[in-house]
């Protein structure tokens, strides 16, 4: 087994006393103060993440954005050039091969951030269906990504004379210290904030300025583990969990992120015949009822039978108590309550929808 790739900020993580985890191929920094404290400075201040493990790719030739759009789930045609979209690479069995951001530049280059463990299995799928003239490009240890999140996140870009205020999922490009980068207003935390595409080289000049803008904030360097609660909290889907080749747009609650009147796109005729026969299982919220705390597939019952299965499952920091995302029935009412077998025990959850949280991403 060869050994994990290290991020180009690998240093200033070991400095600040980072626990490590690997993660999609990668050493990446899994805390440093503590999820909880990590968590909250999101929520209430101003984190940041070091990112770089998620894959980078360039599309590129003439009628390059027509190419990507004929083969990803939504709908290029609804954003311009300088707007990022949400988007899924599809089987033609309809399920998620890997979820990504498109980044439309122009209509001939398209920048696609996908997860670091498909980022391989993306470009050569895309490569080997790309027209003469289009060209696809694996940039994934030019960049590093930097995302600085939370109500402070504005102010702490601002004070670097770095582009901020511009509309949710819009990016702009930006020249900071002789550096070129990328400001874009996304993230994965449901909080407003930005994410930085950075040359690998420049990253840790960067990183600082960064953590140096935001002492006044309160900022706090956040790892992978509070990444993963801030999401859950949102609903947003982790591939390999809550998405996976098994796991389609509809049954994940994603319709809103399928092109459907796009006249073709890959897996279009599966996700077409799910959409109208309703049929199986579909994602659903489940907060917890008393103090249990669930796990990815652990079993969900109704009634002491099994109605499905946890897909990701954790404590909320910001509600105290045990929330998670399950694939269930969809006999299975929002509303209803269920058990999740948590050590041989009985846990009773409400269904719900998420997101658990008011999300701060789109004010302002």
């Amino acid at each position: 087994m060869s050994e994990p790739i290290t991020s180009p900020l690998h240093d200033r993580h070991v400095a600040l006393g980072a626990k490590f985890s690997e993660f999609g191929g990668w050493l990446m920094p899994l805390q440093y103060s503590g999820v909880v404290a990590e968590h909250r400075a999101v929520r209430t201040a101003v984190g940041v993440f070091d990112v770089s493990h998620l894959g980078k790719l360039r599309v590129s030739g003439p009628g390059a954005a027509e190419f990507v759009n004929s083969c990803l789930s939504n709908d290029l045609g609804r954003i311009a050039p300088g707007q990022a979209q949400y988007n899924l690479l599809c089987n033609d069995e309809g399920g998620v091969v890997d979820d990504l951001i498109a980044y439309l530049i122009s209509p001939d280059e398209v920048f696609l951030i996908p997860n670091a463990a498909n980022t391989t299995t993306v470009g050569a799928l895309l490569a080997d269906a790309a027209p003469a003239g289009i060209e696809v490009r694996n940039e994934h240890r030019d960049h590093a990504v930097i995302a600085v999140q939370g109500t402070s996140s504005d102010e702490t870009l601002a004070a670097l004379g770095l582009p901020v205020g511009q509309d949710y999922m819009s990016f702009a490009t930006a020249n900071w210290g002789g550096v070129d980068l990328i400001v874009c207003r996304t993230g994965y935390t449901g909080e407003r904030g930005y994410e930085l595409v950075v040359p690998a080289a420049s990253a840790g000049a960067v990183w600082d300025a960064v953590m140096a803008s935001g002492v006044e904030y309160d900022i706090l360097p956040c790892g992978l583990g509070a990444r993963d609660t801030l999401r859950t909290e949102m609903g947003y889907p982790l591939h390999g969990h809550d998405l996976s080749p098994e796991i389609s747009p509809v049954m994940a609650n994603l319709n809103w992120a399928v092109g459907w009147d796009k006249p073709a796109f890959w897996g279009a005729d599966a996700l077409r015949r799910q959409r109208a026969e309703k049929a199986g299982p579909i994602l659903r919220g489940l907060k917890a009822a008393g103090r249990g705390i669930p796990r990815p597939h652990m079993r969900v019952q109704a009634d002491g039978a099994d109605v499905g299965e946890v897909t990701s499952g954790t404590f909320s920091p910001t509600l105290s108590t045990g929330i998670a995302l399950a694939l269930l029935d969809r006999s299975v009412p929002i509303g209803s309550t269920v058990d999740v077998v948590v050590r041989d025990r009985q846990e009773p959850f409400e269904v719900v929808k998420p997101p658990f949280v008011e999300p701060g991403v789109r004010e302002g």
